[in-house]
């Protein structure tokens, strides 16, 4: 049953202990149950903006455009 056990918590990509805390969880009727953190990622479109590659470019604009209005001031 172990082995059985174990080779399910491989499958789901998790380690036996998780797989264990998870089961108990369930057959508890644990109301922390955990979302997956991956549910969120690929929600909608980026319109071609790509934040990782511009995002220096992105802030020196901002910098800019916060002294440009403080010193229309």
């Amino acid at each position: 049953m172990q082995r059985r056990a174990r080779r399910r918590a491989n499958d789901q990509g998790l380690s036996f202990a998780e797989y264990m805390r998870r089961l108990v969880a369930r057959d508890l009727g644990s109301a922390g149950a955990r979302t997956n953190p991956a549910a969120v990622f690929d929600l909608g479109r980026s319109g071609g903006s790509d934040i990782a590659n511009g995002k220096d470019i992105m802030i020196a604009e901002a910098f800019s455009s916060i002294r440009t209005k403080s010193r229309s001031r």
